[in-house]
C-alpha cells in the first residue's frame, strides 16, 4: 500500500470544475496516485477583500476571516477542501501542499473597518481554515490580522487546533481583558495515534490543552470544540476531552457531528480503509445510519448534528457531561466600544 505519512489525504480526487482532466487513475477510477511524500508551496492572493459574510445559520457567525487557502495541517475530515477546487486544484492531498496566502490581509481588513457603513459585530477568524497552521510561524498574517483589531477596538473570535497561539498570547491577553477576543480549542482525540493520521499536521491534545489553560489564565474566554464526533472512532471520547478542557480552564463546550460533504466522502473512504480496515465499513455505516442512509446531508439545522439513534446517544453523551463539567457559559462579545482611528467622535 502507497502510504505518504505526514498527510491526511492520501490522494488527488478529480477536480470537478475541470473540463478536461490528466490523471494517473486507480483501478476504481476515481483518483490520482500519489507517488512522492509531496512538498509544501505556497502561493500568493490577489483577493480584493479578506471578511466574508457568513449566510448559514448553523455555524454561529457573521463574518468570517481566513489569511489562508488550503490547510497543511490534513484534517482528513475538512468541509473546506471542497472549496479548494474553485481555485483550480484538488481537495485532496493539493488542498494540505499548495498554501495560498494573503499577504495584504491587514490592510484588507483595515479598509473593511474603516468602512463607515459597516456596523461592528465579532469577526470569526478559520471560518474555513485554520489561521495558524504551521506557515502563520513565519509570515505572522494573523498577527498583523489581530493588530488591526486591538486598534479598532474590534472583537474576535477564533477557533484553531494549533497552540502557535501562544505566540500571540500577549495581543490576545490584552483583547480578552476587553472581552474584545474569545478562543474554541479544537480537540478531536486524545489519542495520539488517532490524531497522527487523522490531523497529522496539527499539534498534540496535550499542547492544545495548555493553550486552554495558558488562554484562560491570561483572562480570554475559552472553550472546547470537539469537530467533528465521529461514531466508531473518537465517540467514545466525548466525556474524556471535555473534562481535560474543564480542568484546563475552558468554559464552554461545541460539538460537530461528521458530515463528507462533496468530494470529502470520497477522501474520508479511501483514508479510512487504509488506516482502519477491520472497521472502517462499520464507521461508514454509522455515519450514514445519521444521515438518513448517507455520507452527507445538507439540511440546515440538521447537517452539523445529525440525526436518527447514533446521533441521538452523541448528543445525549455531550450534554449530560457538558453540563456536569459547567461548559456552558457562551461567549458575549463587547463591541460598543469599537472605533475608527483618526475619526472624531461628537460630544453632542
Amino acid at each position: 500500500m502507497n502510504y505518504v505519512n505526514g498527510r491526511g489525504a492520501q490522494i488527488n480526487t478529480p477536480n470537478k470544475f475541470h473540463q478536461h482532466q490528466r490523471e494517473v487513475m486507480h483501478v476504481e477510477a476515481i483518483d490520482e496516485w500519489i507517488q512522492d511524500d509531496p512538498k509544501t508551496t505556497y502561493l500568493e492572493d490577489v483577493s480584493k477583500t479578506i471578511v466574508n459574510r457568513v449566510d448559514s445559520p448553523d455555524v454561529g457567525m457573521i463574518y468570517s476571516v481566513n489569511p489562508y487557502k488550503g490547510c497543511e495541517h490534513g484534517c482528513i475530515y475538512c468541509f473546506a477542501r471542497n472549496s479548494f477546487e474553485y481555485w483550480g486544484y484538488s481537495a485532496g492531498v493539493d488542498f494540505e501542499t499548495k498554501i495560498i496566502v494573503k499577504k495584504d490581509a491587514a490592510k484588507l481588513l483595515r479598509k473593511f473597518l474603516m468602512n463607515p457603513r459597516y456596523e461592528c459585530e465579532p469577526l470569526s477568524f478559520s471560518g474555513n481554515t485554520d489561521c495558524y497552521q504551521p506557515i502563520e510561524r513565519k509570515l505572522r498574517i494573523t498577527r498583523s490580522l489581530l493588530e488591526v483589531c486591538s486598534e479598532f477596538n474590534q472583537p474576535v473570535c477564533l477557533i484553531t487546533k494549533n497552540s502557535g497561539m501562544l505566540r500571540d498570547i500577549d495581543i490576545l491577553a490584552s483583547m480578552g481583558q476587553k472581552n474584545h477576543a474569545s478562543v474554541m480549542v479544537s480537540i478531536t482525540s486524545l489519542n495520539e495515534s488517532l490524531r497522527l493520521v487523522m490531523e497529522p499536521r496539527t499539534t498534540t491534545a496535550k499542547q492544545r490543552l495548555k493553550l486552554i489553560e495558558t488562554l484562560s489564565k491570561s483572562g480570554v474566554k475559552t472553550g472546547v470544540m470537539i469537530g467533528p464526533v465521529i461514531p466508531g472512532l473518537n465517540d467514545h471520547e466525548i466525556h474524556h476531552i471535555l473534562q481535560a478542557a474543564q480542568r484546563a480552564g475552558a468554559v464552554y463546550a461545541s460539538y460537530t457531528f461528521i458530515r463528507l460533504n462533496g468530494v470529502i466522502g470520497l477522501l474520508f473512504q479511501d483514508w479510512l480503509h487504509k488506516n482502519f480496515p477491520d472497521r472502517a465499513e462499520k464507521v461508514l455505516n454509522l455515519i450514514k445510519a445519521s444521515h438518513d442512509g448517507k455520507l452527507n446531508d445538507s439540511r440546515f439545522g440538521v447537517r452539523m448534528r445529525g440525526e436518527g439513534n447514533i446521533a441521538e446517544i452523541v448528543a445525549k453523551q455531550f450534554t449530560t457531561y457538558r453540563n456536569k463539567f459547567g461548559l456552558t457559559q457562551k461567549f458575549q462579545l463587547d463591541c460598543s466600544g469599537f472605533h475608527r482611528p483618526g475619526t472624531q467622535i461628537s460630544l453632542f
